[in-house]
């Protein structure tokens, strides 16, 4: 779903492991980089991880979102997290008037339980508490090109956030200097038209991608997701919500919102 990509900063060492299907990566700068402190903190933020797939996975069907989906499990029987995540959803579907939604046709036109679109950047968010524990270390963490980051030190400069051209995967259309935030984007350029525009089932169009950035990669990961099923609305709809976001559109012409972006 997203399409960031690269983050640069000097004297950072970086770390990758495959996790709930996709590269999952962290950058560490400052004391802890090269620490056994630092290296826990990631084996943390991984094994947080790899728990979020064994109960959200929609491919697996022995996660418990799968078994809940079937009717083998009630809500009751699934961790706090469940219904946190199914919360989230409901909150997001009503706020993008129906254009962002966790309930999805299968390949039959069943209505699925998914909440895909919640749970990368949920989960991201919430593994990096583990490497915000770490003293006087900035932190980079991606997944699937989404990222949460933190400057600790006045000192140090931003990390420096390249956004791919969703027409050109050679080329970047932006790069984004972060210090203390989140930057999701969503776009069809990997993964072909999988995100849909929920009131209609139908693959969202219209719209390249769409960057957002916040504070929280929650919503910013939803938002940017939301954003995309709005299709030609998408940044009318960003701009509604107050958001800083870029938006490129098939004809390769941008629009930024908050104008913190710095195009290329």
């Amino acid at each position: 779903m997203s399409a960031v990509v690269g983050v640069a900063g000097l004297g950072s060492h970086r770390r990758v492991e495959q996790v709930m299907g996709m590269p999952v990566s962290v950058a560490l700068r400052g004391h802890h980089s090269t620490t056994p402190d630092g290296e826990a903190a990631w084996q943390a933020v991984v094994e947080e991880l790899r728990d979020v797939d064994r109960v959200f996975s929609t491919y697996r069907p022995d996660s418990m979102i799968s078994r809940l989906d079937r009717g083998e499990l009630t809500l009751q029987q699934c961790p706090a997290e469940v219904t946190e995540v199914l919360v989230l959803g409901s909150d997001a579907e009503d706020q993008s008037g129906g254009a962002f939604s966790i309930t999805l046709p299968d390949s039959n036109g069943r209505p699925r339980l998914d909440p895909s679109g919640v749970v990368k950047g949920w989960a991201v968010e919430r593994a990096a508490r583990h490497l915000a524990g770490l003293e006087d270390t900035d932190f980079c963490l991606s997944a699937g090109g989404d990222m949460v980051c933190r400057v600790t030190d006045p000192g140090r400069p931003a990390w420096r956030v390249g956004i791919e051209h969703p027409l050109d995967p050679t080329s970047l259309v932006a790069v984004v200097p972060v210090r203390s935030g989140a930057v999701a984007t969503s776009g069809a350029r990997h993964r072909g038209q999988h995100l849909l525009d929920a009131r209609t089932g139908r693959p969202a169009s219209g719209v390249a991608s769409v960057t957002v950035i916040d504070r929280s990669l929650t919503w910013a990961d939803i938002d940017a997701t939301a954003a995309y099923a709005h299709g030609p609305r998408a940044a009318e709809w960003l701009q509604g919500r107050g958001r800083t976001a870029l938006v490129v559109w098939p004809d390769a012409t941008t629009t930024v919102l908050d104008g913190r972006i710095p195009a290329r």
